[in-house]
């Protein structure tokens, strides 16, 4: 269905829209439904021209940020919408690495990237977590650690964080992280917790 957004509306992919719903859960304040409904068709939040329905595909948008909501108010494990992926899907693993057998890391990096960058897309639309803390920055660093340097840009400390740590042994360690950290910011956003 996010397929079917017409050009030249971007929508999100099916793993960014998990890390970018994540991203809207752990914010402070609640973040309205009517606020970032429109960043899953379209990265800009651009409107969608009146002939596309998008009705189907906000209500499944809806149901899975209710799930999300349910699993981190009860600070409880969610499965995060990460994909293994094909090794000609290995974008960032280049030939050598790979005849080398280095590609490991890299491939679990490759396969949770569209979540990160999800998440990371919501605290640039919704910034209110970033305003907080500093007890922020070492939960950030598990999730950004799989963005490159480029793209997180004037966080010295997050960097420095990042620099310590020891990369995920594989896929499921990561996705395990990213899981974690999550809860994690919903603790220090004061995210209300559920019974």
């Amino acid at each position: 269905m996010l397929d079917s957004v017409p050009a030249p509306f971007e929508p999100l992919d099916v793993s960014s829209l998990d890390g970018f719903l994540c991203g809207v859960i752990v914010q402070p304040e609640v973040v309205p439904s009517a606020r970032w409904l429109p960043f899953v068709t379209d990265v800009d939040g651009r409107a969608l021209p009146a002939a596309f329905d998008a009705r189907r595909l906000h209500a499944l948008a809806l149901r899975r940020d209710a799930e999300l909501r349910r699993a981190i108010g009860r600070r409880t494990w969610f499965d995060p919408w990460v994909f293994e992926l094909d090794d000609e899907d290995d974008v960032g693993v280049d030939d050598e690495q790979r005849e080398a057998g280095d590609d490991d890391d890299r491939g679990a990096v490759d396969a949770v990237y569209p979540w990160v960058a999800g998440f990371a897309a919501a605290l640039e639309t919704f910034p209110g977590l970033l305003a907080g803390e500093a007890a922020l920055t070492g939960p950030l660093a598990l999730i950004y650690r799989h963005l490159g340097a480029d793209d997180v840009e004037d966080a010295d400390a997050l960097l420095a964080e990042i620099e310590t740590l020891e990369p995920p042994a594989d896929l499921g360690a990561a996705v395990e992280e990213l899981v974690r950290a999550t809860l994690l910011l919903a603790d220090v956003a004061g995210v209300p917790r559920e019974r």
